[in-house]
């Protein structure tokens, strides 16, 4: 199947959005010291910010998690359908430990992001933004892949570098 290259985000975000409000989890995949991956399934929450896609990973700071991320911070988080359609999203996360951004996230999950994908956060974290258990983890995106179910059409941004 032929891959369409788009180089504006803009171009594939109603699908994404699309995508991910239906399949709402994604696997997070790190890497540790070795090089070996680790899988979990997450709920990551995203925005679009100066045309590029933004993500937001309300998280515990395990100390798996916190020692991959510390090494290696690229990953990648995928989601899959049951009728085949699929994102992977390759990006670089990173701790975001300001307390704007932690709010920011907190409301981008008890709004959605996009709507119908988060939850309310005081459910896992009762103390709020501020609780010292709730971390953030920001996701900024240099590729994302979307693929098709029916036919496994392929739309492939990737982020402009400098």
């Amino acid at each position: 199947m032929a891959t369409i290259r788009v180089s504006e985000f803009a171009e594939m975000e109603s699908t994404f959005f699309a995508y991910v409000r239906d399949i709402r989890y994604a696997t997070m995949i790190t890497v540790d010291r070795r090089g070996r991956p680790r899988a979990r399934v997450l709920l990551p929450v995203w925005e679009v910010v100066d045309g590029r896609p933004l993500g937001w990973l309300a998280s515990y700071r395990t100390p798996v998690k916190a020692a991959h991320l510390a090494v290696n911070p690229h990953t990648t988080y995928s989601y899959w359908s049951p009728r085949q359609n699929t994102v992977h999203v390759d990006a670089l996360s990173a701790w975001a430990d300001g307390t704007a951004a932690r709010h920011h996230a907190w409301d981008l999950y008890r709004r959605g992001g996009p709507p119908g994908v988060g939850y309310d956060p005081v459910h896992y974290w009762p103390g709020g933004p501020d609780s010292p258990e709730y971390h953030v983890i920001r996701i900024e995106p240099w590729r994302v892949q979307l693929v098709r179910g029916t036919d496994l059409s392929s739309t492939l941004w990737r982020r402009e570098t400098s």
